[in-house]
């Protein structure tokens, strides 16, 4: 099994930047994709972005250019650095991790609220 646990949400003003960080426990394989979800209030839940070990990045065309996601294996940590932030920002983020194949598992955080305030 694996836990993530998000932190680094809050409030913050439009035009503003958050860094928000997740942390896995458990055994993490090189397989194992990143990644950052968010859900607005009515809103289903939507990818941010996702991160593989060995450094690939796809993102939601809504965030390109505004976040950065990254990831430190040795301390099975991914980032999201979220700049020039917008009130549509403003969601509940959850980091996800995801294996493919036969052990297949998705696993995800207890979310962080992000609000931006315009």
């Amino acid at each position: 099994q694996v836990q993530l646990v998000e932190s680094g949400g809050g409030l913050v003003r439009a035009g503003g930047s958050l860094r928000l960080s997740c942390a896995a426990s458990g055994t993490i394989f090189s397989i194992d994709i990143l990644g950052w979800y968010r859900q607005a209030p009515g809103k289903q839940r939507e990818l941010v972005a996702t991160i593989t070990s060995g450094g690939s990045t796809n993102y939601a065309d809504s965030v390109k250019g505004r976040f950065t996601i990254s990831r430190d294996n040795a301390k099975n940590t991914v980032y999201l650095q979220m700049n020039s932030l917008k009130p549509e920002d403003t969601a509940v983020y959850y980091c996800n991790l995801y294996r493919g194949g036969v052990a297949r598992l998705s696993s995800w955080g207890q979310g962080t609220q992000v609000t931006v305030s315009s």
